[in-house]
């Protein structure tokens, strides 16, 4: 028995190599549970080295509405479903439960772009009585994940904001977002964009293990100081802060980030919604056993005796002493550092619309859905 486990264990360490997701466990709405196991026909080698898997879709609107009153922003654009950066935390996995999908490897490995999406931003942007306002980018999937080396939808997208003057605001693991400084420096000029990397850690080998496929914190780090050196704001977002994981590195994360000429910082406590959950569990289980009793625990303490409250106001920082603590030791920190001194405030005022905004649709094509909000997990 031992040694059928520990062959088991085995391939699925092939099996997610350079992933964050330890299973691929079904989602919520399957009628079927699937489980990894030997049967002694070596039946595991089946789901070894799983390559990245893109699928085109189509969208038929890509400003997405929310009206969350513990997120800062209004409108959001994802460019992709799905992320490669595989951050075995990510609070979006479950979404793609909806597509009939795993939230755990499938989530990292089989992804949807939205290749028109510049397209659609444009149509939307030109409806009549259209009023701009910030949109956010980043904030469920990474738009710099690595498929957008060759995708360039992000980079499309932020061309179109860029034509129009329309102000974003980017949330990002990636220093690919330098590869857009054209773009970024000249709208930075008029107050429309700023960008804020998320840096978890600064240890190496933890970002390797929760974030397989994001950049190294020291790359995140440089990225910081090169967006600044050019004129774009730049924000840290300590983020997800994961009790008796990386609280500890709170203060040196927002010391490194001032450094290299972040102004403003942001923090989040450690949300697992839904099949997140078990997914966060696995993964602590194999590669910080140590530590998995801890964790749970303070996290527990922090939600109410549960690992997850969903509950509007609580859910981004936690309640308890523990929570309080972490809250504070922020804020001295950033004091300290002279961050958060002043919030940036995108402009609207050089907005300009496309053109033909009051044309005839095509006789087949879908209208800009509006008011569509985020699923709430």
């Amino acid at each position: 028995m031992e040694r059928a486990h520990a062959a088991c264990g085995a391939a699925m360490a092939r099996t997610r190599r350079g992933r964050g997701s330890v299973s691929n466990r079904s989602g919520r709405f399957e009628p079927n549970t699937v489980a990894l196991f030997d049967d002694g026909w070596e039946s595991l080698g089946l789901l070894e080295n799983r390559r990245t898997h893109v699928s085109e879709e189509t969208a038929k609107t890509i400003i997405t509405r929310n009206a969350s009153p513990d997120i800062s922003f209004e409108r959001s654009i994802n460019p992709y479903r799905g992320c490669e950066h595989g951050c075995v935390y990510c609070f979006a996995r479950p979404t793609h439960a909806f597509m009939g999908l795993s939230p755990g490897l499938d989530f990292e490995t089989r992804l949807f772009a939205k290749s028109n999406a510049h397209e659609r931003l444009e149509r939307e942007l030109a409806a009549p009585g259209y009023k701009p306002r910030a949109i956010a980018i980043g904030t469920n999937t990474d738009a710099y994940q690595p498929i957008e080396r060759q995708r360039r939808i992000m980079r499309r997208v932020l061309e179109v904001l860029a034509r129009h003057n329309h102000p974003v605001g980017i949330v990002t693991k990636s220093a690919l977002v330098l590869r857009d400084l054209d773009l970024l420096a000249p709208m930075a000029e008029k107050g429309l964009v700023k960008v804020a990397l998320s840096v978890t850690t600064l240890e190496r080998d933890l970002a390797r293990a929760m974030e397989p496929r994001a950049s190294t914190p020291s790359r995140r780090i440089e990225a910081m100081g090169t967006l600044s050196a050019h004129g774009v704001p730049v924000s840290v977002m300590v983020a997800p802060v994961i009790p008796a994981l990386n609280d500890a590195e709170i203060e040196a994360i927002l010391g490194r980030a001032a450094e290299a000429g972040a102004s403003e910082a942001g923090y989040v406590i450690l949300r697992l919604p839904l099949e997140v959950d078990d997914l966060f569990r696995e993964w602590l289980n194999e590669c910080r056993p140590e530590r998995a009793d801890r964790v749970l625990s303070l996290i527990r303490s922090m939600r109410g005796g549960k690992t997850y409250d969903a509950t509007w106001g609580r859910r981004m920082r936690g309640t308890g002493p523990y929570a309080w603590s972490i809250g504070r030791r922020f804020e001295l920190a950033a004091r300290r550092l002279g961050l958060n001194r002043r919030k940036l405030r995108l402009s609207t005022a050089h907005f300009v619309a496309p053109a033909g905004g009051g044309g005839q649709l095509d006789l087949f094509d879908d209208p800009p859905m509006q008011g569509c909000p985020m699923p709430q997990l």
